[in-house]
């Protein structure tokens, strides 16, 4: 799959405790965003934070969270993730959602030429998306 070198990011912010259909929502988000085609997904378990009802979740030991931060990123383009995201509007009751235009500096998977070139090779196939933020 290519991407053009515009594209944007969205950044999902929800609860580690968060369900949908009786499974954890970050893992319905990931599937949800693969079974549209979607370019891939990253998650991301935070160390802290709070959100819109101003709780700290936090892991520190002394005060253990069961609901820490999840991050969910998608890089795609900007057509695909406008059609991603009322997929996923309803699933997600506490949150937040956020779109960034970004320029994809490239996509490859694990066996790309370019790696192959340099000595690399990967076990297992995975994806690496390179985005910059534009101003």
């Amino acid at each position: 799959m290519m991407l053009p070198e515009e594209g944007q990011l969205l950044r999902i912010l929800i609860g580690e405790n968060d369900k949908y259909e009786k499974q954890p929502l970050y893992e319905w988000i990931v599937r949800k965003a693969r079974a549209s085609g979607l370019a891939g997904a990253t998650v991301l378990r935070g160390l802290e934070g709070y959100g819109a009802h101003s709780r700290v979740h936090t892991a520190k030991i002394l005060r253990l969270s069961s609901d820490l931060p999840i991050v969910i990123e998608i890089v795609d383009t900007h057509e695909k993730i406008a059609r991603f995201l009322p997929l996923i509007d309803d699933a997600i009751s506490e949150g937040l959602a956020a779109v960034e235009n970004v320029k994809i500096r490239f996509y490859r998977g694990g066996n790309s030429k370019y790696l192959r070139d340099r000595g690399i090779f990967q076990i297992r196939p995975a994806v690496w998306i390179i985005a910059t933020e534009i101003a």
